[in-house]
């Protein structure tokens, strides 16, 4: 069976045999026996949601469910289980607490129903508790410290005791406690009416966080002290020698670490991608620094921690349309490639397009973070994960380094491979403009896809692409002019170009020397998966 783009396919095939005497530009070769090791899951760790509310919809439900079954990502992290639009917290004219759990309950039953588990955020500040009025995003998140640390300290005890209850202490063992998310952006920690510098808000700043978060983890482990607590959520890799310092001097438990990081060249914050945002030309964006903070964990008294970055992504706004393009499954991949074990894991910065932070969007693409749109549309980026939950458990060794080659249990064969092309022109233009025009991708040549140690027989091969106009959803909705409402047609017209279908389907014949060889015609960030499965 052939798909539209496998006429590229067999043009590249012809090509290649009239050229028998030029090897392709790039082999991809592996014996399936010789084992790397078994295939890392880091990359489905984890995954990222806007904020614990919009996690009560059923759109975002269902789109939860459905990447979790295709992506296999098992924890979820998000921001505001604590604000008041959660329910959690109440004081008494007397200034009693008053606690209230109903909608965290049937998030978390939710989540935990699905198979997953909550990497719990603890934050935002319950208004009631809150120290001042200052706020963050559409959706009103306070972002100062509490009024009363030990009413804190109490009301963290309380959310632990219940969950605990709820759910089982062997069961909570296993979750994540972050406290807060980004405190060295005064935008999500204390706010700065002030206006001050950065160098003369920082200190301060951070001092107030290191109390929050001894509190936090006082509170938490007051219930099991083998609960697990960690920090500091940093955007930008910030603070980090600070906080490993500061848990050791004061001897405040830390189990693992958190940050964050986006390949841009500058800026943090930017729920309206006002300000523009330029994709980073450093190949190694992210990846170095993952390293550089694993290396720091390392060289401290806290070496054995594992390290958590619980938001990454091509960039920090949820107007940037390079999220929708087909660039960023091949960015995706080669973090994942290279970041290898330096990090626990990498959760993605979000699984759906449902988030709020500068309220509802008003087309279905618009930049934003997900993997899906709001109708459920898989965007390049979402493939990139369900080709690696594709990969079978156990790793092949291979020398090419953008590409994962597998086996399973079943005696198949699984390559993933792609080129990762920095196109973007620099400064000169932001992503909000080079990103939302027709960028076509240019020929890289072929790619030789080579196993060996296959036992002989049939096998049923399937190849499928994603790249420019090949699973590329935002083309396609380019196409029918960038309609900012779709109708259901569009929306069918839409999924059919970003079905997943297969470019290719054939049945193969291993011979008895156990070899399969076959070209796949490449270009700029094209992506391909390949499996041979035995009939």
């Amino acid at each position: 069976m052939l798909r539209p783009f496998s006429l590229l396919l067999v043009l590249a095939g012809a090509r290649l045999v009239a050229a028998a005497d030029a090897p392709p530009a790039r082999v991809i070769a592996a014996d399936l026996a010789q084992p790397r090791g078994p295939m890392s899951r880091m990359y489905n760790f984890c995954v990222g949601a806007g904020r614990a509310n919009e996690g009560l919809r059923a759109d975002w439900q269902r789109q939860l469910r459905l990447v979790r079954e295709q992506c296999g990502f098992r924890y979820i992290r998000f921001h505001g289980l604590f604000t008041d639009d959660m329910g959690v917290y109440f004081e008494d004219p007397q200034g009693r607490p008053a606690y209230n759990w109903q909608y965290v309950d049937e998030l978390f039953d939710f989540i935990t129903g699905i198979g997953m588990k909550p990497f719990i955020e603890l934050g935002f500040m319950p208004n009631a508790l809150a120290s001042g009025p200052q706020t963050i995003f559409w959706w009103r998140g306070n972002v100062t410290p509490p009024k009363d640390y030990a009413k804190w300290e109490a009301f963290i005890a309380a959310f632990t005791r219940h969950v605990t209850a709820r759910y089982g202490a062997d069961e909570v063992r296993s979750w994540y406690f972050e406290v807060w998310n980004e405190p060295n952006l005064d935008g999500f920690w204390m706010g700065n009416p002030e206006r001050k510098r950065f160098e003369d808000w920082a200190p301060a700043a951070r001092a107030e966080y290191f109390k929050l978060y001894a509190a936090s983890a006082r509170g938490v482990k007051s219930v099991d002290p083998t609960y697990r607590v960690g920090g500091p959520a940093t955007a930008g890799e910030g603070w980090i020698d600070e906080t490993l310092a500061f848990c050791a001097e004061q001897k405040v438990p830390l189990d693992f670490v958190t940050t964050h990081s986006y390949a841009t060249m500058s800026g943090y914050l930017d729920e309206t991608g006002n300000a523009g945002t330029v994709l980073s030309p450093d190949r190694d964006a992210i990846t170095a620094g993952v390293r550089r903070v694993r290396a720091k964990i390392d060289a401290s008294p806290f070496q054995a921690v594992e390290l958590h970055y619980t938001e990454w992504s091509t960039s920090y706004t949820p107007s940037d349309p390079v999220h929708d393009s087909y660039h960023s499954a091949a960015f995706i991949l080669d973090k994942m490639r290279h970041i290898g074990a330096a990090a626990t894991s990498m959760s993605y910065w979000t699984f759906t397009d449902i988030f709020e932070e500068a309220g509802p969007r008003r087309t279905p693409f618009h930049g934003g973070f997900g993997l899906l749109n709001y109708q459920d549309l898989k965007k390049p980026s979402f493939f990139a994960y369900q080709f690696l939950q594709r990969l079978g458990d156990t790793e092949l060794a291979c020398r090419d380094g953008d590409a994962f080659v597998c086996r399973d249990a079943r005696g198949g064969a699984q390559a993933l491979f792609w080129d990762f092309t920095l196109t973007h022109p620099g400064p000169s233009i932001i992503n909000q403009e080079f990103y939302a025009k027709d960028q076509p991708a240019k020929d890289k040549g072929a790619a030789e896809l080579r196993l060996s140690g296959l036992k002989p027989g049939t096998y049923r091969l399937t190849a499928t692409l994603v790249g420019y106009r090949a699973n590329d959803v935002q083309s396609a909705w380019r196409d029918l002019g960038s309609p900012a409402q779709l109708t259901r047609a569009q929306v069918d017209t839409l999924r059919g170009a970003s079905s997943g279908a297969p470019t290719l389907e054939a049945d193969v014949t291993v011979a008895a020397d156990g070899k399969f060889a076959r070209t796949f015609p490449l270009r700029e960030n094209d992506v391909w998966f390949v499996a041979l499965q035995p009939r």
